[in-house]
C-alpha cells in the first residue's frame, strides 16, 4: 500500500508516548509499504524531519509554531477559541499550509490509504471521510480528569469548558471519519456509545521487546522508579500524589527505601531529598528500569494506554499502578501487575514487591510471557495493516 500518514508532529525526538507508539508502528509498516509522512515542524529542531527515513519513505515538513504556555501569544489564542468554539488544545495545531500540501498531496499522488494521526491533526486534515483517524486517547475524558481533580475553582471551570468544547469537536471527527482506530476496547467502546462513532476498532500497545531486554547484572538504582515526561500533567498530578500520600507511608514501614522520579522537565517543586531522587532528561531511560525493584505508574487523570506498563514489563521490572494508570491494558491484577487506588493499599502492594519472594517473580513471568506472545511492534504493525484494508481509500476514484 502507498500510505499518507499525517502527524501534529515529527517522531524525534520521542519524548511522549505518543510518539514511540507511532515510530513503533511505522518502523514495522515502512519495511511492507510505501510511507509518505506529513509533520509540523516545531521551531529549532531538526531533528523530527532529518531521522524521517527511519520510518518514512519520504517526509513533508510543515514549519509550525507552537506558543509556549503562558505566554502572551498562548492567552490571546486561548481567548480567540471562546469566540470560535474550539478546542484550545486543539486550535495550538491548526495550520492552513498543512492543509494545503495534504489537499495538494491527495491531488497529485495515487494513496492507497490515509491516516490521521491524534485527534489534533484533524485541525488541518480536508477530509476525514477519507482517512483512518488514529485516537491515542479519548481526550475529552482527560479534560474531565482534570476537573475532577482540580481543586482550584478556576482551573475546575476552565477545564470544564475546555472538555466540552473537546467533546463537540471529537464526537464531529469520529463521526467524520473512514474509520477510527482506538488504542484499547474501552476507548472504541466510549467512541461507539458517546461519539456516535460506527467504524472503530483497537489496535493494541506494543513494546520494542529486544530493546528493553534486561542486561545480565544491571547497576542498582534504586528500589522503586517512575518514568515519565513531567511536562505533561497527568504524570506532575500522580507524583505529586504519590509523594505526599503514598511515599510517607512506604517510609514509616521501610525508612531506607528510595525512590527515582525520571523524566524530562520537572517542576519547580518536584525536588530530591528525603530518599527521592529527580533526575529530569536523561538520555536512555532502560537502566532506571533495569537498576529498580519496581516502577510506578500513579496516574489519576489519563487516557489511551500507559506504554510504560509494557516498557517496565519487558524490562522485567514488576509494576504497582492505579487502577486509570493501567486502563485499557489486558493486565490481570495480582497475575502481570499490581493494582492500587487508595493511598494506603499502593503503599502495601509496593511494600510486599519490595520484600522479594516468589510474587514478585510471578508477576515478572507472567507479564513477560503476555507482552512476548501477543505485544511486538510487528505483531501490533500488523493488527493496523488490517484496519487499513477495512478503511475507505484515500480519494475518490476519478
Amino acid at each position: 500500500m502507498k500510505i499518507l500518514w499525517v502527524a501534529p508532529t515529527f517522531l524525534h525526538p520521542t519524548t511522549r508516548g505518543g510518539q514511540i507508539r507511532t515510530l513503533g508502528m511505522l518502523r514495522c509498516l515502512h519495511r511492507r509499504h510505501e510511507v509518505h509522512f506529513v509533520g509540523l515542524e516545531r521551531e529549532n529542531s531538526r531533528e523530527g524531519p532529518d531521522r524521517a527515513s527511519e520510518y518514512s519513505t519520504r517526509a513533508y515538513s510543515v514549519p509550525h509554531r507552537l506558543p509556549a504556555k503562558g505566554t502572551l501569544r498562548s492567552h490571546l489564542q486561548a481567548a480567540a477559541t471562546l469566540v470560535s468554539g474550539l478546542p484550545v488544545t486543539i486550535a495550538r495545531f491548526r495550520s492552513p499550509e498543512a492543509g494545503r500540501l495534504i489537499g495538494r498531496l491527495l491531488a497529485e499522488e495515487r494513496f492507497d490509504r490515509a491516516v490521521c494521526d491524534f485527534l489534533f491533526a484533524a485541525a488541518y486534515y480536508p477530509d476525514l471521510s477519507r482517512c483512518v483517524l488514529f485516537q491515542h486517547n479519548v481526550e475529552t475524558m482527560i479534560w474531565r480528569r482534570y476537573a475532577a481533580t482540580a481543586r482550584d475553582p478556576l482551573r475546575r471551570f476552565l477545564y470544564t469548558a475546555e472538555a466540552a468544547r473537546l467533546e463537540r469537536f471529537e464526537r464531529r471527527a469520529c463521526q467524520a471519519a473512514g474509520h477510527v482506530a482506538a488504542v484499547s476496547e474501552e476507548d472504541a467502546r466510549i467512541m461507539r456509545e458517546q461519539f456516535g462513532a460506527r467504524r472503530v476498532s483497537a489496535v493494541s500497545t506494543g513494546v520494542d521487546l529486544e530493546y528493553f531486554t534486561r542486561p545480565p547484572a544491571p547497576a542498582a538504582v534504586a528500589d522503586i522508579v517512575f518514568v515519565g515526561s513531567m511536562d505533561w500533567e497527568p504524570n506532575r498530578d500522580g507524583v505529586r500524589w504519590f509523594l505526599s500520600t503514598v511515599w510517607p507511608l512506604i517510609r514509616a514501614r521501610r525508612p531506607g527505601t528510595r525512590v527515582t522520579i525520571v523524566g524530562r522537565m520537572p517542576p519547580p517543586d518536584l525536588r530530591s531529598g528525603d530518599g527521592v531522587e529527580v533526575t529530569g532528561t536523561v538520555p536512555d531511560v532502560r537502566p532506571y528500569l533495569w537498576g529498580s525493584s519496581l516502577s510506578i505508574v500513579p496516574l489519576r487523570i489519563g487516557g489511551g494506554t500507559r506504554l510504560k506498563i509494557y516498557e517496565s514489563i519487558a524490562a522485567r521490572t514488576p509494576v504497582v499502578s492505579t487502577t486509570i494508570g493501567a486502563e485499557g491494558l489486558p493486565l490481570e491484577d495480582g497475575r502481570s501487575i499490581r493494582l492500587a487506588d487508595t493511598p494506603e493499599a499502593f503503599a502495601q502492594a509496593c511494600l510486599e514487591l519490595l520484600a522479594g519472594g516468589g510474587q514478585r517473580e510471578a508477576l515478572c513471568e507472567e507479564g513477560y510471557r503476555l507482552v512476548t506472545e501477543r505485544f511486538s511492534w510487528d505483531q501490533v504493525a500488523k493488527e493496523f495493516e488490517r484496519i487499513l484494508e477495512a478503511a475507505p481509500p484515500a480519494a475518490a476514484n476519478p
